[in-house]
């Protein structure tokens, strides 16, 4: 009965959210694409033509705002473990972001070419215990960091989202050393009990 309870109180919540509707009319697959448009338009990340890798695209609502903000001379190649429908001008990648064969499908419509933007929205699979939940969670940003040093251009910039923690200062830690400024941001569109944050890296440093 209190399971029922409380998805009843989420559909309620969601179907009246303010993004969700605004998404809505704007066409977007997601409230999520609200969260990528207010850091964008703060820190000013897009430019016609860039090159952009989406790591945990589906359903595709941040690489629908990519293709509106950097035109049709850009490349997005976007990935996910879940299946997503397709979107013009965007390459999708379905796979486990892990497996080193999805890592080299990516390398393979990048075509040799380095990154502008790389955006991880990725996320694993909530089993609500917390401790598992923030390893799982600090492993993918991880993994996002790595390809990021490994593929994005110099001067670079590089956007994940992670869930608030005890790691969480050493990841900003480790951001630094590759990046010339590292900043935290919480999008309005997050909502306020999530513990999700965004760690943007602006300015890719030549180690």
């Amino acid at each position: 009965m209190k399971s029922n309870k409380v998805n009843r109180a989420w559909i309620h919540e969601h179907v009246n959210d303010f993004y969700v509707k605004q998404a809505q009319k704007a066409g977007y697959r997601s409230r999520a694409a609200y969260k990528l448009i207010e850091i964008a338009e703060r820190d000013q990340l897009f430019s016609s033509g860039m090159i952009i890798v989406d790591l945990g695209a589906a359903p595709g609502s941040w690489s629908q705002v990519c293709r509106e903000r950097i035109g049709k001379s850009g490349k997005i190649i976007a990935l996910d473990l879940l299946n997503m429908l397709p979107l013009d001008g965007v390459t999708f990648i379905q796979g486990d972001f892990s497996e080193e064969k999805v890592c080299e499908a990516i390398e393979f419509h990048l075509e040799g070419k380095l990154v502008d933007l790389i955006l991880s929205d990725m996320s694993p699979n909530l089993a609500g215990i917390e401790m598992s939940d923030q390893a799982r969670s600090i492993n993918l940003a991880e993994l996002a960091l790595d390809f990021a040093n490994n593929k994005l251009k110099p001067g670079g910039s590089f956007l994940v989202k992670i869930f608030q923690g005890s790691y969480v200062d050493q990841y900003i830690r480790d951001m630094r050393f590759h990046f010339n400024k590292v900043m935290i941001r919480k999008p309005k569109a997050s909502r306020s009990k999530s513990k999700e944050l965004y760690l943007l890296g602006l300015g890719k440093i030549i180690c």
